[in-house]
């Protein structure tokens, strides 16, 4: 993604609302606490791809704007738990953020995992668009993937692909895709692809500065 930047790399934008609900974007949809019961996991295991239910919960909470130079992004601070149906157990775990920048219609997102693991995807959507699509690559120097030692020499992670929908009842939806080179199969790239529907269970707190100024 080619994108051309001022000298001027210091000066901050002048019109910043504090209100970040109300500048977020296609992510607005996104915003509070969401749940979901129908995940899909399709996952590598030494027999070949294996199919597994999850049960899901996101919290999505608006963060203050945040500025570099005259960049200005709004975002959400999220925190994602799985579990197995009925399990107790933590099947996956995941923080991050999810921006908008209105200046370039860009949307960010970055996620780390507790298996050693971070990336950074972006990609470009209208202010009122119900679906886009994220991408990073192992290769990239700006939007990529970096693993732990074992992972880049078991499970090579060379792209993350993220496609949100939103609906008019208010849920949303993603579908995943990491590929990855497994070790011995690297000509048969994998696709481990995770898919759900969440429902809003609860409404966003607004962003410190917001409360401030109500």
């Amino acid at each position: 993604m080619s994108q051309q930047f001022s000298n001027d790399i210091y000066t901050e934008p002048s019109n910043v609302d504090v209100n970040t609900l109300a500048n977020l974007g296609p992510l607005a949809a996104m915003a509070g606490i969401f749940e979901g019961e129908r995940g899909l996991d399709i996952k590598p295991k030494a027999d070949g791809p294996r199919k597994q239910a999850y049960v899901e919960r996101i919290e999505l909470q608006p963060i203050d704007p945040v500025t570099n130079g005259p960049q200005l992004f709004y975002g959400l601070r999220y925190v994602i738990l799985i579990t197995k149906p009925g399990q107790v157990k933590t099947y996956h775990e995941q923080v991050g953020y999810w921006l908008w920048e209105p200046a370039t219609n860009t949307v960010i997102q970055t996620l780390a995992i507790p298996r050693g693991q971070i990336a950074m995807a972006s990609g470009t959507a209208a202010p009122d668009a119900k679906s886009f699509e994220l991408v990073a690559y192992r290769e990239s120097d700006t939007y990529g993937i970096r693993s732990n030692p074992f992972l880049e020499f078991g499970f090579k992670t060379v792209e993350y692909r993220i496609k949100v929908t939103i609906n008019d009842d208010g849920t949303w939806g993603y579908e995943e895709d990491t590929v990855m080179l497994i070790r011995g199969k690297e000509d048969e790239p994998f696709h481990h692809i995770d898919r759900n529907l969440l429902r809003k269970v609860a409404e966003p707190t607004p962003n410190p500065l917001a409360r401030q100024a109500a």
